[in-house]
């Protein structure tokens, strides 16, 4: 069986723990590969070569830095079939869904590539008789990552492209169920030019978090998982004087009014919710149809769920592939089971799928559930599967409250033709990320991704300005050159004059 390592230094490193975690292939449920977790002293050994690597990569020049990521982002782009098709065999995601992932990581690469307009400074001339007053940006030196399993390549590029670029080195700890797309990436950095020791990957599990959010020489944290976690890492990271961003978890409503095109609106709530097996924290989990809409548009996805193809994601039939683990099919299966009997009524039910050669892979079909109560455990929950409840909703302001009242605020979407209600709803709404007829709105590079309320622990969203903020900290620097004239003792409090 092959045994996943570290990257520590710009190299392979086997753990010494003799702890390993499995990893499947979701699509067979057979245990491929295994990964060694690591010790204490392999997250230091990690923190250590980061810190060592920094003393040059933060006075490395802008110049040389983006010439990498130029370099990088060419040799990402020749092997991004290879990286989405590890992506798929430890993750289970359909190759094409897998591709979309590497572009969006590709995004940030870019954004990168162009860090040295980011961190332009500003300078004040003459504020003060032959004074100037200057503003820089400088990094902070070692920071880590944290991320999850249903994005094991973009998360990890919406971090540590970035924070490197800014002049950090960085230490990833990506999950431990698909972490060979992770490797990859910190090999193919390593084979850009990125010097040893300014990408660094140590696999494991709590033992390597924990170390991480106490090391005295990890200055910063970015997090992207479940709600519960998020809240642990922002306080742990906190305690111990770091700078944190913890992106949680989401129950992402999307509105429809009556003026809506309903087959469009039906087509939309297909891709966002059961797109990747609903595993995303952007998947529309919650429709909300307003008024008399609700009939034909359960139908109109009904009549669009039954015809999704699942099977493995190596397929190229394949529209939606298994999800990660067989217990988290059990659970998400688990919501649709009890559905009923807390009063939803379940119009497709999914959990007796099987796919014929693949019996023993954590396959699962699509569900809808309509006129779902807000008590009932699928509405409340972050199901995280491909689990789609519609509640109805009189009116707009009733839908807009029922939105608003939820305690996550990380993505919603508003289908209308009616520009006044759209404008009206993205001003309203209680969500980080909003979307006009686009049912998940991820923004571009060049903006910031981040939630609301229990969707986002901290107070930098993730890439964009944001990222190019929170993984750098500001100085300013006050000059004079004085003349003979300025001589003389005054123990007043300095003015501007």
């Amino acid at each position: 069986m092959k045994t996943l390592t570290h990257w520590i230094g710009g190299k392979p490193v086997e753990s010494a723990s003799g702890r390993y975690g499995a990893v499947y292939d979701p699509a067979t449920g057979a245990q491929e590969k295994q990964v060694g977790f690591a010790t204490a002293d392999e997250v230091d050994a990690a923190v250590a070569s980061a810190k060592a690597a920094f003393e040059s990569w933060g006075a490395t020049s802008l110049a040389r830095r983006t010439a990498i990521l130029f370099k990088y982002r060419e040799l990402l782009d020749a092997h991004r079939d290879e990286i989405a098709a590890l992506i798929t065999a430890e993750h289970g995601k359909v190759h094409s869904d897998a591709l979309g992932e590497v572009a969006r990581g590709l995004e940030i690469v870019e954004l990168a590539c162009g860090i040295s307009v980011q961190l332009k400074g500003e300078l004040s001339t003459q504020v003060s008789t032959r004074v100037d007053v200057a503003s820089i940006r400088q990094p902070l030196g070692v920071v880590a990552g944290i991320t999850p399993f249903n994005f094991p390549a973009m998360v990890p590029m919406w971090m540590f492209p970035i924070a490197i670029a800014c002049g950090n080195t960085f230490v990833l700890k990506p999950s431990e169920k698909d972490p060979s797309a992770s490797l990859r990436l910190a090999e193919l950095a390593c084979e850009a030019g990125l010097p040893d020791g300014v990408l660094n990957v140590v696999q494991g599990d709590k033992v390597a978090v924990d170390r991480l959010l106490e090391h005295p020489d990890v200055a910063a944290v970015s997090f992207v998982g479940s709600t519960p976690i998020a809240k642990y890492i922002q306080l742990k990271a906190v305690e111990h004087g770091k700078r944190v961003q913890a992106l949680g978890g989401a129950k992402n409503h999307m509105l429809v009014l009556p003026d809506a095109d309903l087959d469009f609106a039906a087509d939309q709530a297909i891709n966002a919710a059961y797109g990747s097996a609903g595993e995303r924290c952007m998947a529309v989990s919650v429709v909300v149809a307003v008024g008399d809409t609700g009939d034909a548009l359960v139908a109109k996805i009904a009549e669009r769920a039954e015809r999704l193809r699942i099977g493995p994601g190596n397929d190229p039939a394949s529209e939606m592939g298994p999800l990660i683990t067989r217990e988290h099919r059990d659970k998400v299966a688990s919501y649709v089971s009890s559905a009923a009997e807390q009063g939803a009524e379940v119009v497709v039910d999914g959990t007796g799928h099987a796919v014929e050669g693949h019996e023993d892979g954590f396959f699962l079909g699509v569900s809808l559930l309509d006129r779902v109560p807000v008590t009932a455990d699928a509405y409340r929950d972050e199901i995280f599967g491909p689990v789609l409840a519609v509640v109805r909703a009189e009116s707009y302001d009733e839908a807009i409250k029922l939105i608003n009242d939820s305690r996550w605020g990380n993505g919603t979407a508003i289908f209308t033709r009616d520009g006044g209600a759209a404008r009206r709803f993205q001003l309203e709404v209680k969500a980080g990320m909003v979307g006009v007829n686009v049912p998940i709105p991820v923004p571009v590079g060049y903006h910031s991704f981040g939630g609301w309320k229990d969707s986002l622990f901290g107070d930098h969203h993730i890439y964009g300005g944001d990222g190019v903020a929170f993984y750098t900290q500001g100085k300013v620097i006050t000059t004079r050159w004085p003349d003979p004239a300025d001589a003389g003792i005054n123990l007043g409090f300095p003015s501007h004059s």
